[in-house]
């Protein structure tokens, strides 16, 4: 008997020719309910499981079958060929969509035998170079299952071995849904091996102890089990002391532990790894090299073992160091484990450096109990039948665990402050202000995934609900006065890419783009490089708390709803010196209103971005004019010696003129600054006023108004330079393709070109996109690489994908207008702000950063 392992929850694909025996073998080892049969989806579509023309269908509906069976946790076997790479990826695709394990089972049968088989059945009418084909795909890649992603591979070799085959499931590893408890859980100790012998002894355990008196394991008298959350090492003062404990009361089977981040980052580190050595590493790394090799060699394999999470007492507890959704209980894939160890983040960092946590506990619904660590809070709190247990041990705090099932919190306090937190610990569930925005504005709660659908007047949009949480994370703990957001810039995507040689993106393109949508005169706009600033400024205190009823004259916002500046002092003396420009051009009796609000670039970018430039593209300047020169001489060397290095010289001598150039591109957009010191504002669009949406006018009146702002106040305001080109003047476009080189040649980014009209429509009433960026050739080496404009990469650059971006572009520039047509009827601030937190949710959809 051959006995074939798979995991309990799997996506099978039977694997070989026709006539091999797949269906038999199915039937013999399967539920009939488990198993999907490509014949009988092809009858399904086109009534007859022989017609190779609905192949495409049938798969495409096998596929979705599949789907609905493994999100349901059900056992899935797909009877096809799957002799072809291409055909397995999609099955692949599917267990990886749904975070299962996918097996391989190959039933490898002589092209004779299945031959033979194929002539006795009736219903078979192809011959027999199908099979030779089919054998011959099959012989090509049965190597490389494994490599494919199938995570078992059996292969079953002539027709004895097929029928006495028998399955066996396996349970993975982190189903251990026998166990019951009691369970003591306990939080995040991060090198607290005293207090985690004080908070042991408090619950009730014996700690053994080895000759030279560590502690190295421990038992309770009541038969309770321990299970830790992770983060067991890093920032406190004894780590190996901690894993020395908690690995001896594993092996003794009193404790369960799954891994943390900064378990996982340490054996990274033990293992030669590179890794930033932050946040606690360091000490843990000191101390492990005070230890002997064989407990380092020890304690390596054991952190190595650690799984991501447990589901234990029946499905009724699940235990992840970052917490756990439920649609991931009892998973696995890399995705899963993810999760576990880090959480999910916004995208967004705050204030002190560290990435914004989306609060995945507020929208959890499961009817397993979540018990996790990660993210220190001051308190544990019951959220959604969720609890977190790091309290903050080695920041002073207290090292907590939780009984179970009695939900008994037990804690002792941390003998001290044993590392410095770099920011203050908030509350758990994030502390959004309730009396601001209530979660049912932006999320649809009867939806099963928040989804909500939002009536713009420039089209309905659908909004994804954890989007759309995470987006309100942000705006509740970092963003502005939620009663001075009254917008947010949408993205903008680029013109479609350019054929031109040499070029990634070229005026001509988008001068095409805007003709097939019958946009016949733009305006081309200077590109400033700058950050995005988004500018509310009222004509004094009162007319600021009449109209807003804050303390504040304004605001000045990031293109997420921060605050420009972190001293408010200074945010105010800008907004001293735009209301003086503003009040002297006479745009506030212009337009009878006591506030406008601007969409502007603030500059240069060093005076937000100086910490990007020099970590991110310095640095890569920097190593990369040290490095290459050193090269070339080498290569010199060589040369002088008789060696034909020629071309590796050329190829070295082209990257470091690339170098260069992108050094250049970067070094342009920099210049000292000191407080307002050295910073402009360029605006270009008046976007509202008391009672008027200004952002559908055209693009003359705003930038006329943005050119009396620069005429009042010269020294704050900077000049957007812009040309108006009738697309059907050749003459025209010329000119204009002609100033965006001068324009990019001499250091500028580029430009943005939009329709002059300003909101237009096609004839179908869909929304025209509002602007389409037109970068320089040497301006996207910061984007792409110093390199990019390699032939090859540029070609390989050529195929990226515009359509997802511009449907994003349209989504949120549709949202902002409705915001701002509330934002001009008064409506209440939560009809303002759920179509601006739905602006930011989706700047959470996946979208290649560089377009």
């Amino acid at each position: 008997m051959t006995e074939l392992a798979i995991p309990a929850l799997s996506l099978v694909a039977l694997v070989g020719i026709s006539g091999s025996g797949k269906s038999t073998f199915a039937r013999k080892n399967f539920a009939a309910t488990q198993v999907l049969s490509s014949d009988a989806f092809r009858a399904m579509v086109a009534d007859d499981e022989n017609d190779q023309s609905a192949s495409t269908a049938a798969f495409e509906s096998l596929h979705f079958v599949a789907g609905k069976r493994l999100a349901a946790g059900r056992l899935t076997v797909v009877d096809a060929t799957n002799v072809q790479e291409h055909a397995r990826a999609g099955l692949v695709a599917v267990a990886r969509a749904h975070d299962v394990l996918p097996t391989a089972i190959v039933l490898d049968v002589p092209e004779e035998e299945c031959w033979a088989r194929t002539q006795a059945r009736p219903d078979r009418h192809f011959d027999r170079r199908v099979l030779t084909r089919q054998s011959r795909d099959l012989r090509r890649t049965i190597k490389s299952l494994a490599r494919e992603g199938f995570r078992k591979v059996h292969v079953l070799r002539g027709v004895d071995e097929i029928e006495s085959a028998t399955i066996a499931y396996e349970r993975l590893f982190n189903d251990r849904t026998e166990l019951t408890g009691p369970f003591d859980i306990i939080g995040d100790v991060h090198g607290c091996r005293s207090e985690l012998e004080t908070l042991l002894t408090a619950l009730g355990w014996e700690i053994s102890r080895d000759e030279a008196g560590r502690a190295c394991s421990a038992r309770h008298a009541g038969g309770r089990v321990a299970l830790f959350v992770g983060d067991l090492v890093d920032r406190g003062p004894d780590s190996p002391g901690v894993i020395r404990l908690v690995k001896g009361m594993v092996e003794a089977g009193t404790a369960l532990c799954v891994s943390g981040n900064h378990e996982a980052k340490l054996l990274r580190a033990l293992t030669g790894r590179k890794v930033t050595v932050s946040h606690g590493l360091a000490e843990s790394l000191a101390q492990f090299g005070a230890e002997d090799e064989s407990f380092v060699a020890e304690a390596k394999s054991f952190m190595d073992g650690l799984i991501s999470h447990y589901v234990l007492d029946g499905g009724r507890l699940v235990v992840a160091h970052a917490g756990l959704k439920e649609v991931y209980h009892g998973r696995a894939s890399a995705r899963v484990r993810d999760f576990c160890l880090y959480g999910e983040t916004t995208g967004e960092t705050d204030e002190y450096g560290l990435p914004v946590r989306y609060p995945w506990a507020e929208d959890y619904r499961g009817r397993a109990t979540v018990v996790y660590g990660h993210t220190p809070v001051p308190k544990p709190v019951w959220i959604n039948n969720t609890i977190c247990l790091d309290t903050a041990c080695v920041f002073g705090g207290e090292l907590t665990a939780l009984r179970y099932p009695e939900r008994e919190l037990v804690a002792v306090p941390a003998e001290r402050e044993h590392y410095a937190p770099v920011k203050p610990l908030a509350p758990a569930g994030g502390g959004r202000p309730s009396d601001v925005l209530d979660i049912g504005d932006v999320i649809n709660i009867a939806d099963p995934a928040g989804r909500r659908h939002l009536d713009t007047g420039y089209g309905r949009i659908a909004v994804d609900g954890r989007q759309a949480a995470a987006a309100l994370e942000v705006m509740g703990r970092f963003a502005i006065d939620p009663g001075l957001l009254l917008w947010l810039p949408p993205t903008m995507a680029p013109a479609s890419t350019s054929q031109v040689e040499g070029y990634l993106e070229h005026p001509t393109a988008a001068f095409a783009d805007y003709r097939k949508v019958g946009v016949d005169t733009v305006v081309c706009e200077e590109k400033h490089m700058g950050s995005r600033a988004v500018v509310l400024v009222c004509r004094d205190q009162a007319a600021a708390e009449k109209r807003f009823g804050g303390g504040a004259t304004g605001a000045v916002h990031t293109r997420t709803g921060r605050p420009f500046f972190s001293d408010a002092a200074v945010t105010e003396a800008l907004l001293d010196r735009v209301r003086a420009g503003v009040t002297a051009a006479g745009l506030f009796d212009e337009l009878g209103t006591d506030w406008l609000l601007l969409d502007a670039e603030l500059l240069p970018w060093s005076a937000k971005a100086g910490p990007l430039i020099r970590d991110q593209y310095a640095s890569v300047g920097t190593a990369a004019r040290n490095a290459l020169p050193h090269a070339i001489d080498v290569l010199d060397q060589v040369a002088r010696r008789g060696i034909d290095v020629t071309a590796l010289r050329g190829r070295l001598a082209g990257r470091a003129e690339n170098a260069q150039r992108f050094t250049d591109a970067y070094r342009a957009y920099v210049r000292p600054t000191d407080g307002l010191a050295g910073i402009t504002l360029a605006p270009f669009v008046i976007l509202a006023s008391e009672g008027a949406n200004h952002a559908g006018r055209d693009h003359g009146w705003h930038l006329a108004l943005a050119d009396r702002l620069v005429d009042a106040a010269s020294g704050l305001f900077t000049r957007t330079r812009r040309l108006v080109v009738a697309l059907d003047d050749e003459q025209a476009v010329a000119g204009a393709v002609d100033w965006w080189v001068e324009l990019t040649g001499s250091g500028g980014e580029g430009m943005v070109v939009k329709p002059l009209a300003g909101l237009v429509r096609t004839p179908k009433r869909d929304l025209v996109q509002p602007g389409l960026k037109c970068r320089g050739r040497e301006y996207l080496r910061i984007i792409y690489g110093p390199d990019y404009t390699d032939a090859d990469q540029l070609h390989r650059l050529r195929d990226r994908s515009l359509g997802r971006k511009r449907g994003l572009a349209l989504r949120e520039y549709a949202l902002g207008l409705a915001a701002l047509d509330r934002v001009a009827a008064n409506e209440p601030p939560w009809r303002v702000h759920e179509l601006v937190f739905a602006i930011l949710a989706s700047e959470s959809e996946p979208v290649d950063p560089r377009l």
